[in-house]
């Protein structure tokens, strides 16, 4: 019977065994993946991907990071596309075919049609003496030298090396596009990314009450102003509403620990001048950046030097961003 320990050694193992296969990767791309790339980048059309098996689950992944970065690409089912899906494959598009050995009976009667179509065609296949290396016009090389699993037989080391080869390709073509967070944000609207990637200052701090005194405040009324607004804090601004300086329940703690209760105190007497604040353009993931550098719950908010209102950590956990 396996042993706890032998199971995290197994597991060890199979780690160790895909991550050698990955970096053997990096020594073999070489021209045949610039021109990929090229190609892809100069197309009018899309990326059609396929394989069988395993490796047309890799294919489906393939096709999703690229169409989330800017690339147009297809999923094609090997078996799928001679029945019929063959039609969804037009003038201007790019075959990539996914597969191990390029052996498969699937590939090889798929090979024989797309030959007839004129599309190009990259090979993503571990073996450079198959059918799919022979006829493709690009050959992206996706050796591996042992699989993960104990009998070398389970797609393991050769799938994580497709899905790598995948993501290289990906990336180089977002950077040929110039492809940046705002473009990524465009096309992830939905969720939490979508969220860190459009969401702003401005509409999150409107939801909250807006505490403010003037510099002249007695202490009584800033710790009303405080306790009734709920936010831990209060603003204190000059009659045309530029912001001044802020008061916080921890200030006012720390004030009576070492001067005691005094009525006459003014809120201009204990403010901090250089409060921490953010623009109301802002958007909320940069909020949280500053509220993590700086060890702080909540941020002024400002439109120039005008206050506006208060952002505080509550804001974000609703809305996802943390």
């Amino acid at each position: 019977m396996t042993s706890r320990k032998n199971i995290i050694e197994i597991g060890r193992n199979t780690i160790r065994k895909e991550a050698a296969s990955v970096a053997a990767l990096e020594e073999l791309l070489d021209d045949q993946f610039e021109k990929a790339v090229e190609l892809i980048y100069a197309s009018k059309g899309r990326v059609i991907v396929s394989g069988i098996g395993k490796s047309a689950i890799v294919a489906q992944k393939i096709v999703a990071t690229f169409n989330s970065t800017g690339t147009p690409a297809a999923f094609l089912h090997a078996a799928e596309a001679i029945h019929g899906d063959l039609g969804m494959i037009q003038e201007q598009d790019v075959v990539m075919l996914l597969s191990k050995s390029g052996e498969s009976p699937e590939i090889k009667m798929l090979l024989s049609f797309i030959g007839g179509f004129g599309n190009p065609l990259i090979g993503m296949v571990g073996n450079l003496g198959s059918g799919l290396a022979r006829q493709s016009d690009i050959v992206l090389n996706a050796f591996v030298a042992q699989e993960a699993c104990l009998h070398n037989l389970a797609p393991t080391s050769s799938t994580t090396v497709q899905m790598v080869l995948g993501d290289a390709l990906a990336v180089a073509l977002m950077e040929m596009r110039g492809f940046g967070s705002g473009d990524f944000a465009r096309l992830h609207p939905g969720g939490t990314l979508g969220k860190k990637l459009y969401l702003r200052v401005q509409e999150l701090y409107i939801h909250n009450e807006k505490p403010q005194v003037s510099a002249a405040t007695l202490l009584r009324d800033v710790i009303m102003e405080i306790t009734s607004k709920r936010l831990g804090a209060t603003a204190v601004t000059d009659g045309s509403g530029k912001l001044l300086g802020v008061i916080t329940d921890g200030d006012l703690r720390r004030m009576l620990e070492k001067r005691g209760m005094n009525e006459a105190t003014t809120a201009g007497d204990i403010m901090t001048t250089n409060p921490k604040t953010i623009e109301a353009e802002a958007l909320a993931v940069e909020a949280l950046d500053l509220m993590r550098t700086h060890d702080i719950t909540r941020l002024v908010v400002t439109g120039g030097t005008q206050y506006l209102g208060f952002i505080d950590l509550n804001n974000l956990i609703r809305e996802g961003i943390i």
